[in-house]
């Protein structure tokens, strides 16, 4: 958002919160794109300018990308309309698509930013094991027939921790930003039988790292790569030396810290 518009937006009476879940299967990320290809920021400010009566033009605490998740997505916009706080959500759910839900809403100071306000972010990445794929979490998981090694991708996980410079998981095209963030916590549990799930809680996450990440973890899993293989890897800082990408549809963002 260009300076002078920015200005203009917040020139405006309030400063909206809304905490946002949706299935990103059907959407070319978050990002807002140029029509016809659609993402969920289109359509959020679309229904969002209905509801309130003003053009929206909002920010989010995380871009996530084409085919990943959000259980807890926040944004932020700046509207002069009226409808009361405690109206939004139903307002809001009523108008928009199933794969796209709107979970609260509250209002916040001028200088709330759902981006440059977070503290912190948390993401799940869901792993499907078996001897066949699983139709029904077929959106939802990476099917990896292969069993895994899951103490084994866990004890690698733990070498995360800390404060390093992610760079070997890093992929390019990203917005350029420095490349050290803080690992709070990594770790792996067996649900539901056959699935694994893996919860990273950082301070902030660089672009495709999360996914990278589970890539070379799940090559730990397989027996293909070692504990100090990742930890060779993590203090290479080359992305070439790491696993392929994890597919986005194993991806969710969970919850953002303030």
């Amino acid at each position: 958002m260009k300076r002078e518009h920015k200005e203009r937006m917040k020139a405006r009476a309030r400063n909206v919160c809304l905490t946002v879940a949706y299935d990103g299967t059907a959407y070319h990320g978050f990002q807002r794109q140029s029509p016809p290809i659609r993402a969920v920021q289109n359509v959020l400010e679309e229904k969002l300018a209905l509801v309130f009566g003003d053009a929206i033009e909002l920010a989010a605490a995380g871009r996530t990308d084409a085919g990943v998740h959000a259980m807890g997505q926040v944004v932020n916009f700046f509207t002069d309309g009226r409808i009361p706080t405690e109206r939004i959500v139903r307002a809001m759910n009523s108008v928009l698509p199933p794969d796209i839900v709107v979970k609260a809403a509250r209002e916040e100071g001028r200088d709330f930013s759902a981006r440059h306000s977070a503290k912190s972010k948390s993401y799940i990445y869901r792993i499907q094991e078996g001897d066949t794929p699983n139709p029904f979490s077929e959106r939802y998981a990476w099917y990896v027939g292969t069993p895994l090694d899951l103490a084994a991708m866990n004890e690698a996980a733990a070498l995360l921790l800390g404060t390093h410079d992610f760079s070997a998981f890093r992929a390019a095209g990203g917005a350029p930003m420095l490349p050290v963030r803080t690992m709070y916590s990594a770790e792996g549990r067996r649900i539901e039988g056959e699935r694994i799930e893996f919860r990273f809680h950082a301070n902030g996450f660089l672009y495709h790292m999360a996914r990278n990440i589970v890539g070379t973890l799940v090559d730990v899993g397989k027996g293909r790569r070692t504990r100090a293989d990742f930890a060779a890897i993590l203090a290479s800082r080359e992305r070439k030396r790491a696993s392929a990408t994890a597919p986005a549809c194993g991806l969710f963002l969970e919850s953002v810290e303030y």
